[in-house]
């Protein structure tokens, strides 16, 4: 389910992966025969934060040849790399998701729902509606620069790691270890669970 923001016509999610991809994992949507998992981190700290996150995970799920199986609690965390103060609070989250998609097309769609959402890329460490970043690709350790797999710096983000571990706690980061064992090596200070807010799992 999409959120009401996001229908309509010039809905920039309804066809962002490729007319071969799509062609391609049609036939399996409906089982996602062989799919991989996949680990997904979810940011954001302007606009309606909760919301933007939701509306994000409804359109991951719209995709065809993904399914989100799960969703992590929510956190709040400080910017990183910027003056403190000088930008709001994000909103973090994780999603596993099982997919039929290649990594690049997942990448692709990633990107189109920032899109979406009005990501701008004007800065780094910059203030953003939303990122869209993946964490890790089944088993995959690549260094492609176009998608390096994992995520460079996830094994040192308490905001990935905590909500991850909250999800699955025995999850595996590939290449790296155990995400507990991560999470204990990583100070957890300016990022904090919101036990009031919550993330709902598309119907």
């Amino acid at each position: 389910m999409t959120a009401p923001f996001l229908k309509g016509p010039s809905d920039p999610t309804v066809q962002p992966v490729p007319a071969s991809v799509v062609e391609k994992v049609d036939a399996a949507d409906t089982t996602l025969s062989n799919p991989k998992r996949a680990v997904v981190a979810l940011g954001s700290n302007l606009g309606n934060r909760l919301e933007t996150l939701q509306g994000a995970i409804d359109a991951l799920e719209d995709t065809p040849g993904l399914r989100i199986k799960a969703v992590s609690p929510v956190y709040e965390t400080e910017p990183w790399g910027v003056e403190p103060g000088s930008q709001p609070a994000y909103f973090n989250a994780v999603v596993v998701l099982k997919t039929t998609l290649p990594p690049s097309s997942l990448l692709e769609r990633a990107h189109a729902v920032e899109e979406a959402f009005h990501r701008v890329r004007d800065e780094r460490w910059g203030p953003r509606t939303l990122d869209v970043d993946i964490v890790s690709y089944a088993d995959v350790v690549s260094d492609d620069p176009q998608l390096t797999l994992p995520h460079p710096r996830a094994h040192e983000r308490a905001f990935v790691l905590a909500p991850w571990h909250d999800l699955d706690p025995e999850a595996q980061l590939p290449g790296r270890g155990p995400v507990a064992g991560l999470l204990d090596a990583v100070t957890r200070e300016g990022v904090a669970p919101r036990p009031d807010l919550e993330l709902r799992l598309p119907e």
